[in-house]
């Protein structure tokens, strides 16, 4: 199983200590296939199996890492949609699984085994419990340093934004973007892809009435 070099078990300070809160950048669609060549090359198959779910799902780190395998699979197959209640609203949302996603999903659930009621990404410690969302961070880190990114500029935020950024660029719905974050209101949707006049006119010189 792949592992990470920065899981040092001795360390408890917090995963962003000492590190300055900003907007995360998401990635780009060549930054992405980067990160995964990378993991390819070295053989990480759980961590290619993290990095396309966490694209694809457009989750919240703490509702990544709870995923359970009965969320992701129907029977023998990997699901094609799924769908999870969100910690901090309590409100369902769905997500699409990708044919590419679902492969590696299958390669990595196949090497990792268990039951439908594991957690699909358990901890290294407790293998009956889920990664941590500080480890998850941490592998953010070691993924976007190792294609050459900066992390103060990249972390789990920029794999949840990435996916709806390029669908918002592609289509200005921010309607649909709301639906597939799970924001219950509009105005966050808005201030989380950071949304300005400039887009709105730019989509506005785009359309010719």
């Amino acid at each position: 199983m792949g592992h990470s070099q920065y899981d040092d078990a001795g360390r408890r300070a917090a995963w962003n200590a000492g590190k300055q809160v900003r907007t995360k950048r998401p990635l780009t669609q060549k930054q992405i296939w980067a990160v995964r060549f990378y993991l390819d090359r070295e053989r990480r198959i759980r961590d290619r199996a993290l990095f396309d779910l966490a694209i694809d799902s457009k989750l919240r780190g703490c509702d990544l890492v709870k995923i359970r395998i009965r969320d992701l699979v129907a029977g023998p197959e990997i699901r094609t949609r799924a769908i999870v209640i969100q910690q901090k609203t309590g409100r369902p949302v769905q997500f699409e699984i990708t044919s590419d996603v679902r492969a590696s999903l299958l390669a990595w659930l196949e090497r990792r085994g268990g039951s439908v009621e594991d957690y699909a990404f358990p901890s290294r410690i407790d293998h009956t419990y889920h990664m941590s969302t500080r480890q998850y961070a941490r592998l953010v880190d070691e993924w976007v340093i190792a294609i050459g990114l900066r992390p103060e500029e990249y972390g789990t935020h920029s794999l949840r934004r990435t996916k709806v950024s390029m669908i918002y660029k592609a289509t200005g719905n921010i309607r649909a973007i709301q639906i597939l974050l799970g924001h219950s209101k509009i105005e966050n949707t808005v201030r989380y892809l950071g949304v300005d006049v400039e887009d709105a006119l730019l989509l506005a010189e785009r359309t010719e009435i």
